[in-house]
This record gives C-alpha cells, structure tokens and sequence, in this order.
C-alpha cells in the first residue's frame, strides 16, 4: 500500500517525480444509518448478501475543503422485494455525482472483523477493470470510481462499525509528473475564458452535469469544448489541444484519487504516453481555474496491460486517524424517532441561519414557555405555528370539551376525540401535539377563568379563588400569553395578570370577516417602558414623542367588561366566522410573537406601522418592523397596522387596577368578578360617562348663530 500514501516531497518539473493522489474521504449521513437499520429489522433479517449502494461526491468548491463521498438515506435500495434492487435518485443533480458501491454488512461484529478485506478489493478491483476492457467505463464513467463498505449495525446499542474502500488499479511502473499549473497559469486569458464557460455549460445541464469525467478539446481560436469519453474520436483534429478532465473532490496541490482508475483507462484503451489533465474543481458554484490544477503525465504501459485476466494489484481502504483501521460511531440519541423527529423539525430554521436569517436564535425559541388561553379554533392554529418556529414548551389552557362540530375548523382534534361526550381540549390538543411532533413538551390545563359580570354565589368562591390562584401560578411560570379565547370578558383577568407580572402579551380576536391581532405594551410599573430610544429625534412619529407604552386589548373601551353571553342568539354566542380567518390570524400572532422575541428592545419596543422606519435605531430587526396592532378584513380581503397607546383609565392594565389588584389580591377580584360597575367606578370610567351625559350642545343654537354670522362663506 505505499503508492496509497499521498506524498508532501518531490514536486517539481523532473519526469522521474512520481504522481501522488490525495485519498478519497468518506462521510455517512445519520440518515444513512438509520434506513440501514429500517431495513436490516424489516427486511433483510439475517441475510447478509452484498447490497448495491449509491454514494454522491462533487468537485472541490472551497480552496482549503476537500469534498467527501457521501452516503445518503436514498444510498440505499428503495426495492421491496429484492435485495440487489439499485438506489432509486434523480439524475443531474450538479452537487449529487453518483457512485456505485457495494456494502457488505454482517450480522455479528466477529464476522466484521473476519471479513476478507484482501479478497473483498480484489473483487471490486476486477469490476473496474472489466469496465474499462468491456468499455462500460467509457459509456458510464462514475464505474471507475467504485467503492466498498463494510458494516455491522448493533441494533441494541445504536452504534455501527465500518470501513470504506475506494479501490485504485495500481499501474506498475507508476506515472511519472511531468508538470503541474494551476489551470489560469497553462492556459492562455482567452482560453481560461473559453474553457469556463465550457464547464459551467456542463455542469449546468442536467443531462451532464454528473458526468464526473470528460474530454476538452481546444481548437486554435481557444474555442474550448467538452465531450464525453466515447466521444475520443471526435477530439482528433488536428492543431487541437486535448485534455482530460475529471471532477476533482480534493483542494490540494496533488490531483484527487478519481484521477488513479482514470490513467488505468487512458493507458489501456488508447495506449497514450503523454497526457494532460485537467483537476476540475468550483467556487461558488463555478469553475474555478485559479484553484483547478493541469498535469502533464507520462505513462508507462505495463505489461499485460491489454490482459483481461491479468488485474493490476489495487490499494485504496481508508485510513483512520492515519491507521488502517475500522470506524464506530455511535447513535443512541440522534437515532431514536423522536431525537430525529426533533432533528428533522429544525432543518428548515436551521437553514434560514444560512442566508436569510443569520440572527436566528433556535436556543432562545425552544427554549421559551407559551401559555395558550383558549385551546379552540385560534388554541390549534397558534400552537402548531410554534411548533413550526422551533419552540418547544407549550401549555394549553381550557375547560371545554370536543365537539362534534370542532375537528373541521380545529386542526388538532379528530372525531374520536369527540365521542363518548368528547375528551377535554387541552388534554386532547396536548396530547395531538405530541403525536405530530414527540419532542415537544407539551400539556393541557382544564380550568375555568374567572370573569367580571358573571358572580359567583358564596358556595362557588372557593373554588374561583382556586382558579384565580391557579392561573396566577401558570402566568408566572410562562415567558409568553397568548389570550385566544371567544369572549372579550374572559381575556380580562389574563391581562391584568400580565401586566402585573410584565409577561410577553399576544391576542387574537375574531369577527365574521374581520380580525385582531395585537401585543400588549409592558406592564405600568415596568422600569423598562420609560426608557429613552436611541433613534433620532426628527424621526420619531407625533405619537412616538410622548413615550407612552402601548396599549392592552381593554385600553380603548369606555366600558368594564360584562357577560357577553347572556341573552344571545346560537350563532352570537358561538365564533361564527370565515373558516380562512383563523389560520391568518393565528399565523400573525405567532409571526408577532417570533419578531418581538428577536426585536433588540423586545416587548418594549415602540410600534412600527406598515412602511415606517425601525425604532431599534439605524439597522432593521432581522424579521422587519414590529407593529402594534394588526387589523385585517377578508371582506375587503385588507390589512393595515396600528399603534395605540395604554390608557390611564384603562380597566385591565393601568397603574390604578394593577396597584389595587397587588394591594388587596383576592378581594379585589372578587370584587370585580362580582360588581359591574366596580373596575368603571375604579378607573373614573363612571365620572367620564356622567360628564359626557351631562354634557348638552345646543345643534339648533349654533346653526342660527352660524347663519347670522356676517363672516360665513359658502363654498
């Protein structure tokens, strides 16, 4: 094995310098491992006849990376029946050049270590030399890069021992360097031109683009083309140059292993002495001729090179830690479903940190806690959207049960949990959420919130101090609120609480045709909300100058909330609404709620509306402006975001009621809960209403006066 060594020494011009290759190296997916293991336990059993195999490798695209063969999960056989079945792929795939291999996996890990890795070679190195006599070589050239694998798969304990092999024909005597460039140093400036677009006109086309070997013939006005191997005669003009090229995984100085099988074939099929190459390799996802190397090599023709029966000794198992020596990994976590679930989940956050979304934070999303208030039409859609945003830690809150008109609107309930009188919806969504995705931590609470204008009887105060304890317990434990409920009473003592407790506020309302999506401001005694904001002065909006915080849900309403139920019609007291208006809804609430997790001031950040400039300073959040309100109509199928400020009067979060609440607790609850006109009468909503009544404007006095002013003009 001491040609398989890739030499550091002896480069230069002196034809006695003998050619070195840099080894192939290998990379087996976790995907890979895991369809091994599928279908060593359902279909292969204790068979251990070899299996065709598909491995992927493409030209060095980085000057100090190498690219690896691969195996993917669609290495393997797609065939139910039969074991010999190929890989299925698509063809074309400019990043994918498939290989074939051979795997042997054995059933014990004593049978591994017994296998004839001598003979196991020799066989693969007689497939490639029948290839090149038979002339398949020519007709498909990947066959000269075959590749070996050994395995056995522990089952139990999810680790798997291997070995590659990337058998090399070893030609004796070896080929000798003559000169190596970098290819924009060989060619002339126009032919670096004509050769390039040449090249990325092959790798574009999907008919070759994974054809890793290849002529170049250039003619005398550098007009350089590629051809396929059986193209040779084609290449014989005269006054032409003629290279051979390959795709060159490696990004050093010495071409890749891909080059040895390909001497073997130029050697014997055309009996050639002096031959140039070209190690084709990318930047960017073009050729490359700065870091593209042209040899010149001489070749010896050994003898017997035109025996069939006579194969050339081969070389090629992969060095471990520079030993020849088998590998294990092990897989115990990422193998389990749910681990690769989990895995799988996070693929495409993990891409939008490539390009889109460097600032993505997954730590920070998976790891935040989200109550749900409301586990109904919007509860569903809310949660599935976290999920899909990478967070992970979801609670969901409510005391009804499914119905047998829910699973149509209510994406996580099915028709069985509506029978026997229905399953409760919290448990049932927690427990839907956990079958769609294991990894999250998800669960239900079945509780009724307390409400002002529905009072409680004296029997019934424990338990509503219980419940009122029990959602103070779970808002304090959560990072995040969102209030998805069907009433606007029921969202009352969730937003005081919040506000007290200076949470991460969302709410979602719906109409008919109509929606609401909103943040709540900080909370009045937040030290944060008062800050000063770094942006400029002139660029700050007239409502922006007072620095006011924003507004909650009940900042605008003159009224307290009431019992809104009460002596209404079916369809008044159910959410009659447009069924596209939930998942649009849902959508920006959770899109809000990501945006204010990522925003440099978070939940006290000012409000953007549609067009405005970021108020984080001079650079824009990484998800966009961040608004405050968010109001939509499918009737006029429009949308437009406004800002509110936090009102002094307002009966859930002014300084007032979270000031009494944290006075008096309990009873200041019970007071609301059970007295109307209690938070009105707290806040002055009362004496505001007895003024505007009290008011009188005389519309008859003030026309005549209008009529009988001299200075009027009519226009």
């Amino acid at each position: 094995m001491a040609q398989e060594e890739k030499s550091r020494s002896g480069r230069g011009s002196s034809s006695s310098t003998i050619l070195q290759f840099v080894p192939f190296n290998s990379l087996a997916d976790e995907g890979f491992w895991h369809r091994l293991s599928s279908l060593k336990l359902n279909k292969y059993g204790i068979d251990d006849s070899p299996i065709p195999i598909t491995g992927f490798y493409a030209p060095c695209s980085h000057s100090q990376v190498s690219n690896h063969l691969t195996l993917l999960a669609e290495s393997l056989p797609i065939g139910e029946n039969d074991q010999s079945s190929m890989p299925a792929f698509s063809r074309g795939n400019r990043n994918r050049c498939p290989v074939p291999g051979t795997l042997y996996n054995t059933n014990t890990l004593e049978a591994f270590h017994a296998l004839d890795k001598k003979s196991l070679l020799k066989e693969e190195a007689n497939k490639i030399w029948e290839d090149i006599h038979t002339g398949r070589a020519v007709e498909d050239s990947a066959v000269l890069s075959r590749f070996l694998l050994i395995s056995f798969a522990d089952l139990k304990n999810w680790s798997f021992h291997y070995w590659f092999a990337f058998p090399a024909l070893v030609l004796d005597p070896p080929a000798t360097l003559v000169e190596s460039k970098r290819a924009s140093e060989w060619f002339t400036p126009e032919e670096v031109k004509s050769v390039s677009v040449a090249c990325n006109g092959w790798r574009n086309s999907s008919l070759t683009a994974d054809v890793p070997f290849f002529f170049i013939s250039i003619a005398s006005n550098s007009h350089a083309t590629i051809r396929h191997l059986k193209d040779w005669e084609a290449c014989q003009a005269d006054n032409q140059k003629v290279l051979f090229g390959f795709y060159d995984p490696c990004h050093e100085k010495d071409p890749g292993w891909p080059l040895r099988n390909f001497l073997a074939l130029i050697s014997s099929r055309w009996n050639l002495k002096s031959v140039h190459f070209l190690c084709y390799r990318e930047s960017r996802g073009f050729a490359d001729m700065e870091l593209s190397l042209v040899i010149e090599a001489l070749i010896t023709a050994p003898q017997g090179l035109n025996d069939r029966q006579l194969v050339p000794n081969a070389v090629g198992w992969e060095k471990n830690k520079n030993k020849y020596v088998s590998r294990c990994i092990n897989l115990a976590k990422s193998m389990d479903p749910t681990r690769l679930a989990e895995s799988a989940a996070d693929l495409n956050l993990k891409l939008m940190r490539w390009r889109a979304m460097p600032s993505l934070n997954l730590d920070k999303l998976s790891s935040v806690k989200c109550l749900l208030i409301g586990a109904g039409t919007l509860g569903c859609q809310v949660a599935r959207m976290l999920m899909a945003w990478g967070v992970r830690k979801i609670t969901l809150l409510d005391n009804g049960r499914v119905a047998m008109s829910n699973p149509l609107r209510q994406s996580l309930y099915t028709l069985d949990d509506c029978l026997n009188g229905g399953d409760f919806k919290a448990f049932a969504a927690a427990k839907s959420l956990k079958r769609i995705f294991p990894a999250v931590e998800a669960k239900g609470e079945v509780m009724a919130i307390p409400m002002p204008g529905h009072p409680v009887t004296n029997q019934e105060e424990k338990s509503v101090v219980d419940d009122c304890s029990r959602l103070y317990d779970l808002v304090d434990s959560h990072d995040a609120v969102f209030l998805l409920t069907d009433t606007r009473e029921s969202r009352w003592l969730p937003t005081l609480l919040c506000a007290s407790a200076n949470k991460i506020t969302i709410t979602a309302a719906l109409g008919f045709d109509s929606f609401l999506v909103m943040r709540h401001g900080p909370g009045p005694f937040s030290s944060a909300h008062a800050k000063t904001s770094s942006v400029d002065m002139d660029n700050l909006t007239l409502s922006d100058k007072g620095g006011k915080r924003l507004g909650c849900y009940f900042c605008n309403d003159v009224v307290a909330p009431t019992d809104s139920t009460a002596n209404r019609t079916l369809d008044q007291q159910c959410t009659v609404t447009r069924p596209g208006l939930a998942p649009i809804a849902s959508s920006l609430a959770v899109e809000l709620f990501v945006s204010i997790l990522h925003h440099p001031d978070g939940m006290f950040a000012e409000g953007d509306i549609t067009n405005s400039t970021s108020s984080s300073g001079s650079s824009e959040p990484p998800l966009g402006i961040l608004p405050h309100q968010i109001r939509g109509s499918l009737f006029q199928f429009s949308q437009m975001t406004l800002v509110g400020h936090s009102s002094n009067s307002c009966t859930a979060c002014c300084d007032t009621v979270v000031s009494e609440y944290r006075k008096k607790g309990i009873e200041f609850l019970l007071q609301a809960i059970n007295h109307p006109t209690y938070l009105e009468d707290l806040t002055g909503l009362t004496e505001l209403k007895k003024s505007a009544n009290s008011f009188n404007l005389n519309w008859d006095d003030e026309k005549d006066d209008y009529d009988d002013d001299d200075d009027c003009v009519e226009i």
